[in-house]
């Protein structure tokens, strides 16, 4: 019979869809296991509809045959079959579809769930294959048909023979070369793992032949020092798991099947923090198995790491890492969505341009965002353990985008407070706030005890009201992106502003700093730059010093900046820095009584003191320990 051209144009077109549609050449087989899944569903949706079609759904099936020999790969099935003019229309047209064409005629019934949906599926066996062979008979037809390609050259249609109704796929790989091993494609323990990697989930059996070991029948007459012997044998095997755990009702699923489809999917030793699972109908259709893991991976805070869920179109895998599913903020998730409203054969551009991928990134964002705060409410010990692990990742996500998730994040952070050194929730905080407290204050430090002992806490403390202590380098940056939480501000204690005062207390302030000003000038002429100003400190209550910030960066945001000096062609970042004196401290009298004295030089060291002092403080580094020892010991002399 004569060869027969494509009908879509050229070899370049072949070419495109065969190298470009897809980025690995391993997922023909997906796309040649999918399309024979497609004929026995039209089978057996034609069993429900015709009576004269007679099929037990237990007989039908997919097989894979690999024949080293002839260099063959055969995908099998007993579906419905192609006549001669469905050749020609399904294979002789290139990107024509009749699962397409099926699921359209069918869809006013919403009978057919048909996984391929673009017909260059079946072209993908020739990035692997050299020349195709399709034998195939229609169920109801006595005659067989036989469909040959070696690509764009063209095809021929012959009749053939073929025992019962159903397609073979054979597939003739290309020569191995020193780029490619196609020779792998024929290696049962590969197929395995490729049906099991891309069609688990295909709702018919996929059967193949596997070599197996067994224990030798022990022979009667052996004696008691008999050694058990083995032998190979080869048996059908059914490969594929057919029914995904996310498609069982979440109160049919017990915990351990969650916990042990997790560690096996994801390679985690140990079981999920927390199980997830949603669906949705309407304008997207999806089901998602989410998991939150019970610790930090390795690489978490890596370049290497990689974010993404599992995406799935009915039961097969389109894509092992989908990153436009998840936030940065949620990158810790693992998981799987499975949709039937996406293409097998979609490529990572357009899925993130995909409007039905953000519908249910949205809808997965959201569903992870309520079930944290869950947890948080009816397992607090498991929900700090949640915290201990990725609590970092929320925060820089805070940061992150100029605050953009702060209002979907701000309900799910936890921290230290003076209240008994307890993890709480700013919700939390706001519902303990006292009577008459305006703000919800906070103080930076290294540690919670430096931060319970640090002078300017004092006067808020004496109120009885609680303070965030906030001993994360991220954590300033975290409380400037939110501002304000339930209408309540965040307030630094070292504010001036961070307490309300009366006429009277605000006259005497300005008495005392009026007062103390040749004390003040004094101080600054004395630090010079090392010091932005000198002022008497609204904050303080009963210490003689401390060290603040003027301006937008604060003294941690300086430290921070430090710490990356090396890293950045800015150099580090200085805070304005304000010497902050207590008028009423016995320190403060003693540098007045020098001054007052004429004793200039008394009174430079009893500053220096007063200045390193508020640097320890503070936590900031002193330039030189050594002139700083020597100095207190001089005043001692």
């Amino acid at each position: 019979m004569a060869k027969k051209q494509f009908k879509a144009e050229s070899k370049r077109l072949m070419d495109l869809m065969i190298n470009s549609i897809y980025t690995h050449k391993e997922i023909f087989l997906r796309e040649i296991i999918s399309n024979a899944s497609d004929a026995i569903d039209k089978l057996a949706y034609l069993s429900l509809t015709d009576d004269t079609v007679k099929t037990k759904r237990s007989d039908l099936r997919v097989t894979v045959t690999p024949d080293k020999a002839a260099r063959t790969l055969t995908v099998s099935d007993n579906g419905v079959g192609m006549s001669a003019d469905e050749l020609e229309q399904n294979l002789g047209t290139i990107a024509r579809s009749g699962s397409l064409q099926f699921k359209a005629d069918m869809e006013k019934d919403n009978a057919a769930d048909i996984i391929g949906q673009f017909g260059v599926g079946f072209y993908s066996a020739f990035m692997v294959a050299d020349q195709v062979t399709v034998i195939t008979r229609r169920h109801g037809e006595d005659t067989a048909h036989c469909w040959k390609s070696s690509g764009a050259d063209g095809y021929t249609v012959t009749e053939c023979e073929k025992d019962a109704p159903g397609t073979d796929v054979v597939m003739h790989l290309k020569p191995d070369t020193e780029d490619e091993n196609y020779s792998e494609y024929l290696e049962t323990s590969r197929l395995q793992s490729l049906i099991k990697k891309y069609s688990d989930y295909i709702r018919h059996p996929i059967r193949m032949e596997v070599e197996d070991y067994r224990q030798k029948e022990k022979p009667a007459d052996a004696g008691d020092d008999y050694k058990p012997e083995w032998e190979t044998v080869i048996e059908e095997k059914t490969i594929n798991s057919m029914v995904p755990l996310w498609q069982r009702p979440r109160s049919k699923v017990k915990q351990e099947e969650y916990d042990q489809f997790y560690q096996e999917k994801f390679g985690d030793w140990q079981s999920p923090l927390a199980t997830i699972t949603t669906s949705s109908e309407g304008t997207v259709t999806f089901k998602a198995l989410l998991f939150v893991p019970s610790a930090t991976p390795y690489d978490f805070y890596t370049r290497e790491y990689e974010k993404g869920l599992q995406l799935y179109s009915s039961g097969v895998l389109i894509m092992d890492k989908c990153a436009d599913l998840l936030p940065d903020c949620f990158r810790f998730v693992k998981g799987v969505v499975d949709s039937p409203d996406f293409s097998l054969n979609i490529s990572r551009e357009m899925l993130q341009h995909n409007r039905q991928l953000k519908i249910i990134a949205t809808a997965l964002e959201k569903k992870i965002k309520n079930e944290l705060v869950k947890l948080m409410k009816d397992d607090r010990e498991k929900y700090e353990k949640f915290w201990a692990a990725f609590g970092r990742q929320l925060k820089y996500s805070v940061v992150e985008g100029y605050g953009a998730k702060k209002e979907l994040l701000q309900d799910l952070l936890l921290f230290t407070t003076s209240k008994e050194s307890k993890l709480s929730s700013l919700a939390e905080y706001v519902d303990r706030m006292g009577e008459g407290q305006e703000f919800i204050y906070y103080v930076c430090a290294d540690t919670t005890e430096q931060a319970a002992r640090l002078p300017q806490v004092e006067r808020v403390a004496d109120k009885g009201w609680e303070i965030l202590y906030l001993t994360e380098e991220v954590d300033e940056f975290v409380i400037n992106a939110l501002a304000e939480v339930s209408g309540k501000k965040l307030k630094s204690v070292s504010d001036p502003d961070a307490l309300p005062e009366t006429d009277e207390e605000k006259a005497e302030q300005e008495k005392q700093a009026e007062d103390a000003k040749p004390v003040l000038d004094f101080v600054k002429e004395t630090l010079g730059d090392r010091i932005h100003e000198a002022r008497v400190s609204k904050i303080l209550k009963t210490a003689p010093v401390c060290m603040t910030a003027d301006g937008p960066m604060s003294l941690e945001m300086e430290k921070y900046f430090a710490k990356m000096e090396g890293s950045s062609p800015m150099g580090a970042m200085k805070a304005q820095r304000v010497l902050e004196l207590n008028p009423s401290s016995a320190p403060f009298a003693a540098l007045k009584s020098a001054l007052d004295n004429e004793d200039r030089d008394r009174a430079a060291k009893y500053v220096e003191v007063l200045y390193h002092q508020a640097l320890l403080i503070a936590g900031l580094p002193i330039d030189d320990p050594a002139a700083y020892t020597e100095l207190v010991c001089s005043l001692m002399n």
